[in-house]
């Protein structure tokens, strides 16, 4: 996963982008710098990261039928906020918080749609599709916590302060701290390598250490997408991010971990009892097998290879039957016996004829439901009849 930087810079497309580059699941920063577009590591999901101090934050509540199509949503906000921006609304991009809904208060990220727009199309440009615009910090959830970070240098530190009341920015400095008021029970603190201990010595407690790459993995985690509207121009594109960030979270979450694990036990086990049953079905088709082959063997200890047990016991057989005088249903007696069981009383043919274990019979003159009556009473005494003519052939099945 490369997160990908956009500077603080004025004009159209930023002349270079901070990136980091994380391994899959967000354990390992692989490496990280500074390049322009077309030299920026390439990968499969690039997150776009918005800077803060691009963004602001507003919170407002959407009229009933607002929601109907994502210009009738744009138009709305443009009149809700027209008087809470410093800038014209048409100039601004506008994002919705995740699971907006009408009559009920939600938080719109904005930001200058041409700067934003620009480097997106810098980035496709050079052959590197944004998957994902995040926000560097977000207004926590309504039951959500607080959370204190000092970003910057030493000498311009600055206090960001993310709770369910929004994003402040504020200047780390006494009067700073003064506009902030006391803050809510329970606000964690966090502070970047370069004013850690300035955060320590001001707030008079230890400060944990959080580097930019990381708290920029923390922004990418959230489920706020700032690609919307013209930037997520169609619902087919909006429903794709939106698969392929379930996709992220299912593969990548860490409160998916066992539920991982328990899919990856449970394809083992189908996979290692699939090959146990299939080993035992070709165990007891071998076992089947080898019996065959031991009652040709041992009836016949002539045969000495083995090739297709069946037809090698019907061919010994009927070698056995022609020494000893044995008759079979393919000799001329038996056949006979079956044909004059289901001929109809009165036909006798005109002319016989038996060789190769096929009897020809002339002169029947049978009909065509005639004809079909002796094949299916031959049949169930294991012969076959056909018609050629005036011929009818008579043959033992195959099969029997």
């Amino acid at each position: 996963m490369l997160l990908v930087t956009i500077p603080l810079t004025s004009g159209s497309a930023p002349a270079e982008y901070g990136w980091a580059d994380w391994s899959s699941d967000g354990r390992k920063l692989q490496a990280q710098g500074t390049a322009p577009a077309a030299l920026l590591p390439s990968s499969d999901e690039i997150v776009l990261g918005v800077p803060n101090g691009a963004l602001s934050w507003h919170r407002v509540t959407l009229p009933q039928g607002s929601m109907s199509g994502g210009a009738r949503v744009r138009s709305v906000l443009n009149g809700l906020l027209e008087d809470h921006l410093l800038d014209d609304p048409e100039s601004l991009h506008f994002a919705l918080e995740p699971g907006a809904s009408v009559g009920a208060p939600i938080w719109v990220a904005a930001c200058n749609r041409t700067w934003l727009r620009s480097a997106v199309q810098a980035l496709e440009a050079a052959g590197r599709r944004v998957t994902r615009i995040v926000p560097e910090f977000t207004p926590a959830p309504v039951d959500g916590p607080s959370m204190l970070f000092v970003i910057g240098e030493p000498d311009a530190a600055v206090c960001v302060i993310t709770g369910p009341d929004g994003v402040a920015t504020l200047p780390f400095d006494s009067t700073g701290l003064a506009v902030a008021g006391t803050l809510p029970p329970g606000t964690s603190a966090l502070a970047e390598p370069a004013v850690s201990e300035l955060a320590e010595s001001v707030l008079g407690q230890r400060v944990p250490i959080v580097k930019p790459a990381e708290r920029w993995l923390r922004a990418s985690a959230s489920p706020w997408d700032l690609a919307q509207f013209d930037l997520a121009s169609t619902g087919r594109a909006r429903a794709s991010k939106k698969l392929a960030a379930i996709s992220r979270e299912l593969w990548r979450g860490r409160r998916w971990r066992a539920a991982r694990w328990g899919a990856l036990v449970l394809v083992l086990a189908q996979l290692a009892g699939l090959n146990a049953w299939a080993w035992r079905e070709r165990s007891a088709v071998e076992a089947k097998r080898a019996a065959v082959r031991n009652v040709l063997t041992q009836t016949f200890p002539s045969v000495q290879i083995v090739v297709d047990a069946p037809v090698q016991m019907a061919r010994e057989v009927a070698a056995l039957q022609q020494a000893t005088g044995g008759v079979t249903a393919a000799d001329f007696e038996p056949m006979l016996g079956a044909l004059s069981a289901s001929l109809p009383r009165g036909r006798v043919p005109t002319a016989i004829d038996f060789s190769g274990g096929q009897l020809r019979l002339r002169g029947l003159g049978l009909q065509p439901s005639e004809l079909a009556s002796v094949t299916s009473a031959l049949s169930s005494r294991g012969y076959s009849a056909r018609s050629e003519g005036d011929l009818l052939l008579v043959q033992a099945e195959a099969t029997r």
